[in-house]
């Protein structure tokens, strides 16, 4: 092999021989070894699996799978390295061949992806794994590691170095920001294709053939930086993710039906074989989840979800950094448990205040994970200086949406309940006092 643009792969961008279609009108290529993964069991499951999960209750079209996300993921990590080797640094950093275990990578990324995923993660309840270790043994072994070995020539545990490990060398490093990292091949795509599915404009109100054409090494050569040109297209960037969290992933409805879901499998987590549960799809998985929970109160919220009727929870109130700071701030980034204790004893404490009698899980606490987003932060390359810029020191917006807490300006703290108690609660009913009594109260309980 001579070059990067000599990977099957990557000539198979314009020769256009073998192809499959995904949504908007992409055709995606296909080699051979490409189509061997992704007809493999673990692969196929993708399919059965859909990207946004609980979304489509209140965006109905959003029903795309992690299958189509992972095809057009790989596309375009083609795309990328096209693209960069075009920049003199980057085929004298990286090998075709580390440029082919990258592609793999790229298209077994979300791999060990289980059903309503990064909620479930979100909770970091003991005893569920990390959805990166589950993709390791679907890559290590089986028809994938065989895959990889014998069609690929790659050994399996250098795709999962480049997935799931911190690289040690510069080059390692560079690969691995085009899977993770601030204009990662998963973003591009995911903002677009959420976007679509959603019926929504904001994902793809930039520019990605721009931000793709702008692409180059950073200072150090050990990650991306774009040129100049493609500054105000990672602007947009910065700004359609800002908003497809406002709107679509941290939506009100959609954080309700998480709220529900959470619950639900919180109750259920010491009844379920988490093993065997994350490698089941999506259909299966709620079916275990029903059963386990019978005829209990996890039952009711997943029947809201799940069942032949939709029957989310009423937003009550909603407390957020720039408005309410100070409840924000208690409840924003506390553990799971003490969450659900906040909200079993806003239920007691509300039910005594409005003088009817509330069930625990008729009351459910919303609020920011532990985790934060990954701030946006990438080098400008202006050739005629010869120098890198922060894209926060040269932009207001990025300065505004990156370099403040992303996290506290789109996702708020949210309380929601069951809508046949909906009405127990008037304008007269304290609202923010009630929960500063829950807070006190859960705080008791935990320690």
């Amino acid at each position: 092999m001579d070059g990067i643009h000599d990977i099957p792969e990557i000539r198979e961008l314009d020769s256009r021989r073998q192809l499959i279609r995904i949504p908007d009108q992409i055709d995606v290529p296909l080699t051979a070894r490409v189509k061997q993964l992704i007809d493999t069991v673990e692969f196929r499951r993708l399919a059965r699996i859909s990207q946004l999960g609980l979304v489509s209750l209140v965006y109905p079209a959003a029903h795309h799978t992690r299958f189509e996300h992972s095809l057009g993921v790989y596309r375009m990590c083609l795309l990328y390295l096209r693209q960069l080797a075009f920049d003199p640094r980057f085929p004298q950093l990286i090998e075709p061949a580390d440029a082919e275990i990258l592609i793999a990578a790229a298209l077994l990324h979300d791999l060990g992806h289980w059903p309503f995923c990064h909620p479930i993660e979100d909770m970091r309840i003991p005893g569920v794994p990390d959805h990166e270790l589950l993709a390791n043994s679907f890559i290590l072994e089986g028809e994938i590691s065989d895959t990889l070995r014998d069609d690929w020539s790659i050994n399996p545990r250098d795709v999962v170095a480049l997935l799931s490990e911190k690289p040690p060398g510069s080059a390692a490093r560079l690969l691995q920001s085009v899977l993770s990292g601030p204009i990662d091949v998963d973003k591009m795509d995911y903002l677009a294709r959420d976007s679509l599915h959603a019926g929504v404009p904001y994902g793809r109100n930039f520019d990605q053939q721009r931000l793709i054409g702008s692409l180059c090494v950073n200072a150090a050569g050990d990650g991306l930086a774009i040129r100049e040109k493609g500054r105000t297209a990672a602007e947009m960037m910065v700004f359609a993710r800002y908003v497809m969290f406002s709107e679509v992933y941290w939506h009100h409805a959609v954080r309700s039906a998480t709220a529900m879901l959470q619950r639900a499998f919180f109750s259920l987590r010491d009844q379920l074989d988490m093993d065997a549960l994350f490698r089941l799809d999506e259909r299966e998985m709620i079916a275990e989840m029903v059963s386990a929970a019978g005829g209990g109160p996890a039952r009711e919220l997943l029947d809201g979800l799940f069942g032949p009727s939709r029957r989310l929870y009423k937003r009550l109130a909603q407390f957020s950094y720039f408005e309410t700071r100070d409840v924000y701030s208690k409840l924003a980034r506390r553990p799971y448990a003490w969450l659900v204790a906040c909200a079993e004893s806003f239920a007691r404490v509300a039910g005594q205040t409005v003088g009817r009698k509330i069930a625990p899980h008729e009351i459910l606490f919303d609020a920011p994970p532990v985790e934060l987003e990954v701030e946006f932060q990438v080098e400008i390359h202006y050739p005629k200086e010869k120098a890198h810029r922060l894209l926060g020191d040269v932009s207001p917006v990025v300065q505004t949406l990156a370099r403040r807490q992303f996290d506290d300006y789109v996702k708020r703290v949210r309380v929601f309940v069951h809508p046949r108690v909906i009405d127990a609660f008037d304008d007269r009913t304290d609202i923010a006092w009630i929960v500063e009594e829950s807070i006190g109260l859960a705080d008791d309980a935990i320690a």
